[in-house]
């Protein structure tokens, strides 16, 4: 058994920004960072575009931004929420600049700033098209400099603890819900050991596996929302998967692909179908900047009509030095594949990219769980609705990790451990004999969320969805009740239990509204508000 004062389940932007917090507030208390992977491998890691923030407000200012933000949410953004978030980005933005995070800056040393879609003004900062890499690796470098912040690597967090597991009866309606803790699975010793804290974020990132492709990498499983939904905390929104519009199209290809950033199109880049059509103009007068989840649609729309699997980035006619010297990680992955861009246009297609729903948190990030705060891709904040706005996920990390932070700091000393906590109890279970009845599940799983609850959904496909998905889950609590667990196991067990919620959302829905598109429902209703599980 270990104890801390802060647990921080996640390595990513929202997770490590919350630990150092901590440590400079109390160098006296203990922080424990828990990553599943390598400390580096994050969601945060693979953001390309930058973060949209309003840094010179001779050009831009914080209406411009809200304004956008709430536009792209459709209906269901927090207004006052979005409100925190866009004035208090700069300071945040400032903080990270502190901590070692480097952005493109042009001859006269002022920041570059990019346009995406949906943005009425340019604004997003970037660090070439390797913007989330940069700021994790600063963030990375800075909490090696705090002696009182461990981070811990390769270790599975299996569920958190509450009164359930002391014998008490938790359901939804159990007023005050506590987090003591979690239970994991030691990697090294293949056992399942008991973590307790005062204070337990999570920030645990996104849920994109549970398609077929994704851009998210393979961490991306939605744990910690389908831990929280375990433990009765709140879940809202679940229906709004953002699919990014334009990754990059490889035959075959199952899982992580690779994302060609919005901020392409932002320099230029058009859109076009298999007859040159540069298409976007007929769905949106913003042609290739509208916001994701019309262009997502309307590539779907494109590759439905003409029977194809992709559409087409068209780049040639940019300036060749100028995108080498921004896009330089997309120019060299397409050269790898036989595609000079100046020459040849980038096949691209829809890919699931985020998750606009999540743990319902409120304006401080706290959970409906006592002592479980949330930030990040896992929580659903009031930032962005029915569709989030390109670039504004890394900055709504850092305010609510700062908000996680300002909340739990006042709360810290009043916060006793609790002791009764038992072991484990992995008695009368056995080594799995066969990993197919995992693996197997798994693609059962990302099929069907890929053919039944994709980008455009209707009711006949999510009752299927929902009586296949019973069958898996009856399947995974067998093993789950019989076997050994393993890493392989409770990410299964954790996106089912995330499939389920995003069609339990999409079914409540009667309606179309942001990314959430029922053929059965094709206009916007008067459902202008959250969905809560």
């Amino acid at each position: 058994m270990q104890q801390t004062d802060f647990l921080v389940i996640g390595s990513g932007i929202a997770g490590l920004s919350f630990a150092i917090k901590c440590a400079q507030e109390f160098p006296d208390r203990t922080i424990l960072v828990i990553t599943k992977a390598s400390a580096d491998e994050t969601n945060t890691k693979y953001a390309q575009g930058g973060i949209a923030v309003v840094s010179d407000t001779a050009t831009d200012s914080f209406e411009q931004h809200i304004e956008d933000t709430l536009i792209a949410g459709d209906g269901l953004c927090n207004e006052a929420i979005v409100r925190k978030v866009v004035e208090e980005g700069p300071a945040r933005v400032e903080e990270i600049i502190e901590w070692g995070a480097q952005f493109d800056k042009d001859d006269q040393g002022i920041f570059k700033k990019g346009k995406e879609g949906g943005h009425s003004a340019h604004r997003i900062l970037h660090h070439k098209d390797v913007t989330g890499q940069e700021m994790e690796r600063a963030l990375l470098q800075a909490v090696e400099s705090f002696s009182n912040i461990q981070l811990i690597k390769h270790c599975f967090v299996v569920d958190l603890i509450t009164q359930h597991h002391r014998g008490y009866l938790v359901t939804k309606s159990t007023p005050d819900i506590v987090c003591y803790g979690v239970y994991v699975l030691n990697r090294e010793t293949n056992t399942i050991d008991k973590i307790l804290s005062r204070v337990t974020v999570l920030a645990t990132g996104g849920v994109g596996q549970v398609y077929r492709t994704t851009t998210n990498p393979a961490i991306a499983t939605g744990d910690g929302v389908a831990m929280a939904y375990r433990a009765k905390g709140r879940i809202e929104n679940m229906e709004f998967i953002q699919f990014h519009p334009t990754a990059l199209y490889e035959p075959g290809l199952r899982g992580q692909a690779f994302l060609i950033t919005e901020a392409v199109r932002g320099e230029g880049g058009i859109l076009r179908n298999h007859q040159g059509d540069d298409f976007m103009r007929h769905y949106d007068t913003r042609k290739d900047l509208a916001p994701r989840d019309i262009v997502a649609r309307a590539i779907d729309s494109e590759m439905k009509k003409s029977g194809t699997e992709h559409v087409w980035l068209d780049c040639r006619h940019l300036d060749e030095k100028k995108f080498k010297e921004h896009f330089p990680n997309i120019y060299e992955k397409c050269l790898s594949i036989g595609i000079n861009i100046h020459q040849q246009q980038i096949p691209v297609a829809p890919a699931a990219h985020y998750s606009c729903g999540g743990i319902k948190t409120n304006e401080w990030g706290a959970t409906s769980i006592v002592n479980l705060y949330a930030c990040g891709e896992c929580a659903s904040t009031g930032v962005h609705g029915a569709n989030r706005l390109a670039s504004n996920s890394l900055l709504e990390a850092m305010v609510f990790a700062h908000r996680c932070f300002t909340d739990a700091k006042n709360k810290i000393a009043t916060i006793d451990f609790q002791q009764d906590i038992p072991d484990w109890n992995a008695k009368g279970t056995t080594e799995p004999r066969e990993m197919i009845l995992i693996t197997q599940s798994l693609k059962e799983l990302q099929q069907i969320m890929s053919d039944y609850v994709g980008i455009v959904r209707n009711d006949i496909r999510l009752q299927r969805a929902s009586r296949r998905l019973d069958l898996l889950f009856e399947e995974t609590e067998q093993l789950y009740q019989n076997t050994t667990v393993s890493p392989q196991l409770l990410e299964l067990r954790n996106m089912i239990t995330i499939g389920y919620l995003i069609v339990k959302c999409a079914s409540f829905r009667k309606e179309s509204r942001g990314l959430h598109y029922n053929t059965d429902y094709p206009g916007q209703g008067s459902m202008a508000q959250n969905i809560v599980l």
